[in-house]
């Protein structure tokens, strides 16, 4: 699998009389891990949206596709009636099969989701109420949901809210797995940490493109002390540095 290249040129966005993006630019490589980070309401999730095709906009996104052209999308949370009784595997179901699932699930569809929960540590969560599931449990089987099926890229608005560190850890590695494989993630991520630790490159936005580049070189600028004044990374990063 060889995920694609995306090019942001000169992206505009206004919702009424607010700008929310301004002139916004920079490039995503193929096969990269590739994360957004930013001020709370500078436009992150507006430019993910954007890039998916539910926020209209101006300028050009340019996705240059390689192989395959499937895009799994995972959002901040989902928003859903808990009283609902829809299973975790009616629910996976739903976004990988056309027949509706009230006609049942092929046993190669079943046997492809059981497969990919339990890469996310929730075997046995088959038959689960979706409702019932902790908040954490929740955001792994969206992620799951995202891998099925195989997408050549994934598209990640801070999909480890509400995950312990077992749970981050899981979802972690999958992340690198599917990077590692050919895949290119866009990864819009609030812990800056994580990012020096497991990005290929980064964007900081703020309306505009504030950084962008190689987290170990753009996180030593001048800029990134003025954007993160409290930020403190890895004690053995720092000496290499």
């Amino acid at each position: 699998m060889q995920g694609p290249s995306i090019e942001f040129a000169n992206v505009n966005l206004e919702l009424g009389n607010t700008k929310i993006l301004d002139d916004v630019n920079f490039t995503i490589r193929a096969g990269t891990i590739h994360c957004v980070v930013g001020a709370n309401g500078g436009g992150k999730t507006s430019l993910i949206r954007s890039l998916v095709g539910q926020m209209p906009h101006t300028g050009r996104i340019s996705i240059q596709w390689q192989e395959g052209r499937v895009i799994g999308y995972v959002p901040q949370a989902l928003d859903f009636d808990r009283s609902l009784p829809i299973t975790v595997l009616d629910f996976m179901a739903m976004t990988c099969q056309r027949r509706p699932v009230f006609l049942g699930v092929s046993r190669a569809r079943r046997r492809l989701i059981a497969a990919t929960l339990e890469r996310l540590g929730l075997g046995g969560k088959l038959g689960s109420k979706l409702g019932s599931l902790s908040g954490g449990e929740r955001q792994r089987v969206l992620f799951a949901q995202a891998l099925i099926p195989e997408p050549a890229l994934l598209v990640l608005d801070e999909p480890m809210t509400g995950l312990d560190l077992a749970g981050k850890d899981i979802m972690e590695g999958a992340i690198r797995e599917f990077a590692g494989a050919g895949g290119t993630v866009v990864w819009i991520n609030h812990d800056i940490v994580q990012v020096y630790e497991i990005a290929d490159a980064l964007t900081y936005i703020n309306r505009q493109v504030l950084l962008d580049g190689a987290p170990h070189e753009v996180l030593a600028s001048g800029a990134a002390t003025h954007l993160f004044p409290t930020l403190t990374l890895p004690a053995r990063e720092v000496l290499s540095a």
